[in-house]
């Protein structure tokens, strides 16, 4: 039955246009913005999942950009403690030159001051945007990661320890005393130990003035180094010197130098007593070992004993020799310690980088329209249309071809 009221074949035909028309409007979307998933609307679930993703990578954008600040910070905390201790060891130079008598101690000494005051002025100027890492032990944190959990999103950091190069803050309490070329000084003691036959001893004593907690005295012989750091329990006991010198006794046994002997005698408070035997067991390297004490009191700067360096006499030459190891092996460390954080940090910059380049990459796989997939599809719906258009007006023409019945 043919009507003029009703065409159905245009509106089939209307029907197959407008999801033709549709169709290309998808296309030319994605042609036009290059993405298949433009909005909510588009696909809710791969949508949201795109965008969690993106947050996350400009999070780690800033986070590049705090582990490029931190790794310029430490950067700069390095270079300077490798040359507090390329200054410490021309210093040591000195300080062995100053131990033969035919020389001019005092000139030497003056070197030694110069350094000194160069070893100031580095560690005051290292530092990056106001952050100095070897004027202090304060711990600093750098932002490295953003880590996302099904309980939600938590910021790691890496923490870099600050290296305390500084001179300033040093107080002499007088607390320690050698036999044996004796140094007298309130800060320092040294002696020579022969080979064979040595002996000396080292005096803690602060009848005079009174130990601190995180006071410490570090005991060099032969260029190991042994440090006990004053504690409270030690500041209120009845003999303080004894628990401080028993606690030295164990970490200069635990240095294991071959042929040395060292007696604590608890009927002489707060002596060690030091000694190469009867020359059957000679100590290590089968040379002289230099012993010496220094003292650092609580809440002085880490190179603080460069104070109470002084090579103008014998005795000071001596327990300088000992003490310039233990301060050099002090910077050793602080640049050891940075080079550690500072490769660990651009290890971590490196990663960050790969994983916001993956991230980018998974973004694009879920909302990336493929441009060779969308070009086809476009043809394909434009040969479409115009059949469609061919299609409707056929089916428009049907009523006119009801006049003839009317002739």
């Amino acid at each position: 039955m043919s009507s003029i009221l009703t065409n159905t074949s245009a509106m089939v035909a209307l029907q197959t246009m407008k999801g033709i028309n549709a169709g290309m409007n998808k296309v030319q979307s994605e042609i036009s913005t290059g993405k298949s998933v433009g909005s909510a609307k588009d696909n809710a679930a791969v949508w949201a999942i795109s965008k969690v993703m993106e947050s996350d990578v400009k999070g780690f954008k800033g986070i590049s950009d705090s582990l490029a600040l931190g790794s310029s910070t430490i950067s700069v905390a390095r270079k300077a403690a490798e040359t507090v201790t390329n200054l410490l060891t021309e210093m040591k130079g000195k300080i062995v030159a100053a131990q033969e008598d035919n020389v001019d101690r005092a000139k030497i000494q003056t070197d030694i001051g110069k350094l000194r005051d160069q070893i100031i002025s580095v560690v005051g100027a290292a530092q990056f945007n106001g952050l100095n890492l070897v004027n202090n032990a304060d711990t600093v944190d750098i932002l490295s990661s953003l880590d996302r959990s099904s309980t939600g999103v938590t910021a790691s950091v890496i923490s870099v320890a600050g290296q305390d190069l500084s001179v300033g803050g040093y107080v002499a309490k007088g607390v320690l005393a050698g036999s044996d070329n004796a140094s007298t000084d309130n800060d320092t003691a040294g002696f020579q130990l022969d080979k064979t036959s040595g002996s000396g001893t080292i005096v803690i004593d602060d009848s005079t003035d009174t130990f601190a907690a995180g006071d410490s005295i570090a005991i060099t012989i032969g260029g190991k180094v042994a440090t006990y750091t004053v504690s409270a329990n030690d500041v209120a006991a009845t003999t303080p010197a004894d628990m401080v010198a028993i606690g030295l006794k164990n970490a200069v046994d635990a240095l294991g130098i071959t042929g040395l002997a060292v007696d604590y005698d608890s009927g002489t408070p707060g002596t060690l007593a030091f000694s190469t035997g009867d020359g059957t067991a000679a100590p290590e390297a089968l040379s002289d070992l230099t012993v010496s004490a220094q003292f650092r009191n609580a809440g002085s700067g880490g190179l603080a004993a460069l104070s109470a360096v002084d090579v103008s006499t014998e005795a000071g030459a001596t327990a300088a020799l000992g003490n310039i190891e233990s301060m050099l092996q002090t910077a050793i460390n602080a640049a050891s310690e940075f080079g550690s954080a500072q490769k660990r940090i651009d290890i971590q910059a490196s990663f960050v980088g790969e994983l916001s380049d993956a991230l980018t990459s998974g973004i694009g796989t879920l909302v990336d329209a493929d441009m060779e997939e969308a070009s086809a599809r476009l043809q394909a719906l434009q040969v479409q249309q115009q059949l469609g258009i061919q299609a409707l007006s056929i089916a428009n023409q049907q009523p006119q071809n009801l006049l003839s019945l009317f002739r």
